[in-house]
């Protein structure tokens, strides 16, 4: 990628601006309203399908943590923006498979997707076989309604593979990995509130248990305030901090 697929145009980086103004405004108002330190709730800002260049004008702006859903946008883009001179931390938030696994610990520093006991060993591998200074941060995604249909580990589900605990226990039992929390998105036709309360009794039982994994990845543009109240640490947002996502080729 050339010098000037990664420039950023002064209007495009004063729009970037005004986003991410409005969005730490919101996350201040929410950690005020339940109680919290404004510190103790990081943005992840998901630029999946946005330009190189914008990540770019994020991390110009103090923004320290990127979010993406595709290796096969992903590695490219992490490469541009390293060149570039950007160091942003990469969390890799998509559905993750086995055969990316190689890839994806090449440049994430955190995986938000593991839902099965499979992709744990496929991501410990390769990171066995990366040139790493630390373990890959991990993140089992849950489901918050237990619809097997649908990806995330099951609370409480016997599943030896897809069971919450069982996930954890691989991730936990990595040499190449750190359990650090959950991640989830709300069910479509749960109220954001019912599924973050919901969210915060699985991360409770799951602390008790690895008491390490204190990392609570929740909510996104519409829904980032519930997410807070209930005790997200991490919020993932696009289109209130980007615009309008282009759309998918």
């Amino acid at each position: 990628m050339t010098e000037s697929q990664t420039a950023v145009r002064p209007e495009r980086r004063a729009e970037l601006a005004a986003g991410l103004a409005r969005v730490r405004a919101r996350i201040a108002d929410a950690c005020a309203a339940a109680g919290r330190q404004r510190d103790e709730v990081t943005l992840v800002a998901v630029t999946k399908t946005y330009p190189a260049a914008d990540v770019v004008a994020l991390a110009g702006l103090g923004v320290s943590d990127v979010g993406e859903n595709r290796d096969q946008e992903a590695a490219p883009k992490a490469e541009a923006v390293a060149d570039a001179g950007a160091a942003p931390r990469w969390h890799f938030i998509g559905q993750l498979q086995r055969n990316k696994a190689r890839s994806v610990v090449r440049y994430a520093d955190v995986v938000q997707s593991v839902d099965t006991v499979r992709l744990a060993a496929a991501l410990d591998a390769a990171a066995a076989g990366a040139v790493r200074d630390r373990p890959l941060d991990v993140l089992v995604q849950v489901s918050i309604d237990g619809d097997p249909a649908r990806g995330g580990a099951l609370p409480g589900a016997a599943d030896p593979q897809r069971g919450l605990d069982p996930v954890a226990a691989a991730v936990a039992g990595a040499d190449g990995l750190r359990l650090a929390g959950l991640m989830a998105v709300a069910p479509l036709g749960w109220e954001p509130d019912r599924a973050f309360a919901r969210l915060a009794e699985v991360a409770a039982a799951l602390r008790a248990d690895h008491p390490g994994a204190t990392v609570l990845s929740a909510g996104m543009s519409g829904d980032l305030e519930s997410a807070i109240g209930h005790g997200a640490t991490h919020v993932r947002v696009g289109s209130a901090l980007l615009g309008m996502r282009p759309a998918l080729r």
